[in-house]
């Protein structure tokens, strides 16, 4: 259903069964999935790429240019994957010359004014509530969870399964599977009650426990913790994702909470 109130430039391509709600607004060089519901006053700019059975609230705004004052017009993208939710006054710019597009994947659900900066890539079954702010060129892994308020620097990484407080800022990479909270943000613990909502074993979130023990809590360095998990801890996929990510961050991860 598609109003005779709302805006559909001719060129954009909207598949079967999208619903378009009154004064929303759709530009050229857009696709939109099936089963997608625009709700009324959304914006559609040019560029977005919205997949299948999607939700966009009142007042979003999908793929407009990136705040970014070295954005030069090139053509660009902000793509939203299947089965996504994005509440009222949700904005994803999309992406500049730097990525190429802004992605935000399956199964996501952005909460009433969160803002995802350009060239940022979030993956799948991610929780932003609302008003946090992801700045551009950020990276967030499947399954993380983030509170309302949250301000993330440009270009952090955020791990997979990891729970951060509100009101936090972040300034530096959060490995997976762990809570941060305080100021600075700081690892509080493991976050094991929603790994195991997700299906880890009791084993899973043990080993992963060890291997924090070993990076935030003991009196090391990351180096010397990284080499004693590498010579000690047993290989599995959760301890290799840990490795990889501390040993890959750029900008430094997050530091063991002091209790002060």
């Amino acid at each position: 259903m598609i109003s005779e109130l709302a805006y559909i430039h001719p060129d954009a391509k909207l598949e079967n069964n999208v619903k378009v709600e009154a004064f929303a607004w759709i530009d050229k060089n857009v696709v939109i999935g099936d089963g997608t519901w625009v709700g009324p006053n959304a914006t559609i700019m040019e560029g977005a790429r919205i997949g299948k059975n999607c939700k966009i609230f009142p007042s979003a705004v999908v793929s407009a240019i990136p705040q970014d004052l070295k954005f030069k017009g090139e053509e660009t993208t902000a793509e939203i994957g299947d089965n996504t939710t994005l509440r009222e006054c949700v904005t994803v710019n999309r992406g500049t010359a730097s990525k190429g597009k802004t992605v935000v994947g399956n199964n996501c659900l952005l909460m009433a004014y969160v803002h995802i900066g350009h060239d940022s890539f979030l993956g799948n079954n991610i929780i932003i509530s609302n008003s946090t702010n992801v700045a551009g060129e950020i990276v967030i892994d499947d399954f993380a969870i983030i509170s309302g308020d949250v301000q993330i620097h440009q270009f952090v990484h955020i791990g997979g399964h990891v729970m951060i407080s509100g009101g936090s800022l972040v300034r530096k990479d959060v490995p997976p599977y762990i809570t941060v909270a305080h100021e600075p943000v700081s690892y509080v613990g493991v976050n094991s009650i929603g790994l195991r909502r997700r299906g880890f074993t009791n084993e899973q979130i043990a080993l992963i426990q060890d291997v924090y023990r070993e990076i935030f809590v003991k009196e090391q360095n990351v180096t010397q913790a990284l080499k004693y998990i590498e010579s000690e801890i047993e290989g599995t996929p959760e301890r290799d994702y840990i490795l990889d990510f501390v040993k890959n961050s750029e900008r430094g991860i997050v530091r063991g909470y002091n209790g002060v």
